[in-house]
């Protein structure tokens, strides 16, 4: 028995080929996805707009441009099919060298202060190392998802590992000692997706530590003597070896510097309890004791504020922003977006634990924001661009994969 037609093919021409070329504003949608981000990114506003109320040096208003414009980028990658960005290793590495190092150009560059270079002027200040972690990441997932998710060869893992270490070696000639690790811990955790042997893993990691140490010696022994009595280093700024000295000896960490940073926000966050002072109650941040509170000691703010039960909240939700991308990553049945997604997993989680980890005393303190919660419009941008790249694998990779597969087995 003939089947009947379906409403569709009674439809004109016209009318099938308008249909048929008109797309969604998201090609597929991931309900919680965007449920948890919506949450996520409106508690950050709330904790943002209590740090910055009374600071004359923000600008909330500033804030909900980041978000906006943030949303905009995420709707075009969103709607952009990541798999045309496969192969292109070499265009990633020349633009991530460019924006790295614009910073030295004559005339654009700008001081971001302690000596560091990062930040360019167009109109507005740019921080463009921030922006490259997006196409750090594209970087390494394109050179990972050559070895279709095994390597094996100690050439080519040294070959993807020099590639993979440019941005690295571009970065800390600003120097940005934080957003240069964040590099690494992308570079990590595109190796091990990649499938990259333990044991080339293991030996890079201890030849990681064996340069750090390798650097405080060579440090110890160039240090020099200034007219008033005290040291300088040629490797590493004074402030960088304090952070890790206050961090190694908390006990005698002394009321300068990095040392009363990580005291007033040890202070910040116990004076909270378990529900907090409330919303603008926060003495730590009002009275000027937290240093850059909006940006690196924001959950210090938030923990002051809405106490123990807040904390455990924006954990809560960033654990279900990963769990849910992990589950897109698993999905995806191209190497490349899958690298991509855990990348920029990997990228949060050390963001995460570094940020809220030197505030409790766990971690150096560094210079590194809280996804989605720290104060910055360009954070914000990058962070919402990245959704929308994990949105475009979820939609191109993971749920066509899905559509295929039902239509090949139906």
């Amino acid at each position: 028995m003939a089947q009947l037609p379906q409403i569709d093919s009674l439809a004109t021409p016209d009318k099938a080929v308008a249909k048929s070329t008109r797309k969604p504003l998201f090609p597929a949608v991931n309900l919680p996805f965007i449920g948890i981000v919506a949450l996520l990114v409106s508690f950050g506003l709330v904790i943002v707009w209590s740090a910055v109320s009374n600071d004359p040096d923000y600008s909330f208003p500033r804030q909900l441009a980041g978000v906006a414009a943030g949303i905009v980028a995420m709707v075009i990658l969103w709607r952009f099919d990541y798999r045309r960005l496969s192969g292109m290793t070499r265009i990633f590495l020349i633009v991530n060298i460019v924006l790295i190092l614009s910073p030295h150009i004559p005339g654009l560059g700008t001081d971001a202060g302690m000596g560091a270079r990062s930040w360019i002027r167009l109109g507005m200040q740019i921080q463009p190392g921030e922006f490259a972690k997006i196409t750090v990441i594209l970087l390494d997932a394109s050179v990972m998802a050559r070895y279709g998710g095994k390597l094996n060869d100690p050439r080519e893992y040294a070959k993807a590992l020099g590639i993979m270490l440019i941005p690295f070696l571009c970065i800390m000639t600003q120097p940005d000692l934080g957003t240069g690790l964040v590099y690494l811990f992308i570079a990590a955790f595109a190796l091990i997706m990649g499938g990259a042997r333990l044991k080339y893993l293991l030996i890079t990691l201890g030849a990681f530590v064996a340069a750090i140490v390798a650097v405080f010696a060579i440090d110890e022994l160039l240090k020099y003597q200034t007219a008033d009595g005290t040291y300088e280093y040629r490797l590493l700024k004074q402030y960088q070896r304090n952070r890790l000295l206050v961090f190694l000896d908390q006990g005698g960490a002394d009321m300068s510097d990095e040392g009363y940073n990580l005291q007033q926000a040890m202070i910040a966050i116990g004076s909270g309890g378990l529900f907090g002072k409330g919303l603008l109650q926060s003495s730590q941040g009002t009275l000027g004791y937290l240093p850059e509170a909006p940006t690196d000691f924001i959950f210090c703010i938030l923990a002051e504020e809405l106490g123990f039960v807040g904390a455990l909240a924006l954990l809560v939700m960033y654990a279900v922003l990963i769990i849910i991308c992990v589950r897109i990553a698993r999905s995806c049945g191209d190497l490349f977006g899958m690298i991509i997604v855990m990348c920029v997993v990997g990228m949060w989680m050390f963001q995460i634990l570094e940020n809220i980890g030197m505030d409790i005393g766990l971690m150096p303190i560094t210079g590194i924001p809280l996804p989605f919660v720290s104060y910055g419009s360009s954070f914000m941008v990058v962070n919402f661009a990245l959704l929308g790249i994990i949105g475009s694998v979820w939609s191109h990779g993971a749920a066509s994969g899905k559509k295929e597969a039902y239509e090949v087995t139906h």
